[in-house]
């Protein structure tokens, strides 16, 4: 299966780095599950000298939200809703260890993190593009819904959308949970040095999941130049 973002949305956000992580064997852990205190931690020593609202990479998806007519503080990148979540609580929410994993990540890095269960992505491709309008996105409350024209989502080639608005909500379709053995994990920057921190982004999930499920993982950071991840099979 090939993962992409499209052309036009390289062009548009000539910023954008995206990482990709291909993991099996991701059943239970193996004991508790990662320890995600310190990614946490990271966090909250951020947040106790700014605000999210605050954080470079934050502020460039609130800038590309607003150039897709989307109201920032209304609809935000799922990073800033899990730092947003974690200034206000001191905890990020539990439900499932490899989700759990690249919250923790995803709120120390400010980088929204998706984890996608493989097996419910329909291939050849699942591309990151503009919506038609007649794709199908599961809420996470089991009701349907259809992303306006235009709008970014993750499409499969099913016409499952597995996002809606880009980075702001996943597919409950395509949700990580007990049957999960195989994930696709993305991770998309959209600030200036994105391209520096994704490496070490994916280097840390990769460890971490070898570490806890032995899991086998297959990583890569894409950019206009070099925009196809291929996973699983084709």
């Amino acid at each position: 299966m090939i993962f992409r973002h499209t052309d036009a949305l390289w062009s548009a956000h000539p910023r954008l780095t995206a990482g990709a992580l291909y993991a099996t064997g991701v059943g239970a852990p193996l004991g508790p599950g990662p320890d995600t205190t310190g990614y946490t931690a990271r966090a909250l020593a951020r947040l106790a000298q700014a605000t999210e609202s605050e954080f470079p990479e934050v502020l460039a998806w609130r800038r590309a939200f607003s150039g897709m007519g989307l109201k920032p503080t209304r609809y935000r990148c799922a990073a800033e809703s899990l730092l947003r979540r974690l200034r206000k609580e001191g905890t990020l929410p539990r439900i499932h260890p490899v989700v759990d994993l690249c919250n923790a990540v995803s709120a120390a890095y400010a980088v929204p993190v998706a984890a996608l269960d493989a097996d419910r992505v329909t291939g050849p491709v699942l591309e990151v593009r503009p919506a038609r309008g007649d794709e199908h996105y599961t809420a996470f409350g089991g009701g349907t819904e259809h992303p306006a024209p235009g709008e970014i989502t993750f499409a499969d080639c099913a016409g499952r959308a597995h996002a809606r608005r880009w980075t702001h909500r996943q597919s409950g379709h395509s949700a990580v949970g007990p049957h999960t053995g195989r994930v696709l994990v993305v991770a998309e920057a959209l600030h200036e040095g994105g391209a520096a921190v994704m490496p070490e982004l994916l280097r840390t999930l990769a460890g971490e999941l070898a570490a806890h499920w032995g899991a086998g993982t297959r990583t890569a950071v894409l950019t206009a130049a070099a925009a196809e991840f291929v996973f699983g099979e084709r």
